[in-house]
């Protein structure tokens, strides 16, 4: 099934996304997949910060999108397994591009989903 889905926050339309179904664990209960925004503070512009998250996000199976703020932070979304978004919360803390410096990275909205809203991971330009 196909669907619209929201605007980013800078009000930019995301494309047609297809929604994913939740994966059933071999225990018999269903992954818990979590949606969480995140905020990214220090040098993240200029330096590649979008495309490496995008790149470590779909190695960790993660969807969601990452954009520029006008004030020089980085925010997006992440959806997936539990497990994955913790990582992926730790590698915007402590690692991101190999030229950025991270002073801060801020996470809220957490919450638990029942599919993913986005098919990929995307940058918004």
């Amino acid at each position: 099934m196909w669907r619209l889905l929201w605007r980013s926050p800078a009000g930019r339309p995301l494309r047609l996304l297809k929604r994913w179904p939740v994966v059933a664990m071999s225990s018999g209960g269903e992954a818990l997949l979590l949606s969480m925004d995140f905020e990214v503070f220090g040098k993240v512009q200029g330096v590649f910060f979008r495309k490496h998250t995008q790149k470590e996000a779909k190695k960790l199976g993660l969807a969601g999108w990452v954009e520029n703020t006008a004030q020089g932070t980085v925010r997006g979304q992440l959806q997936g397994a539990e497990q994955q978004v913790r990582a992926m919360q730790a590698w915007l803390r402590h690692t991101g591009s190999p030229k950025s410096q991270i002073d801060r990275a801020e996470f809220n909205n957490q919450k638990q989903i029942q599919h993913r809203e986005y098919s990929d991971f995307q940058i918004i330009k």
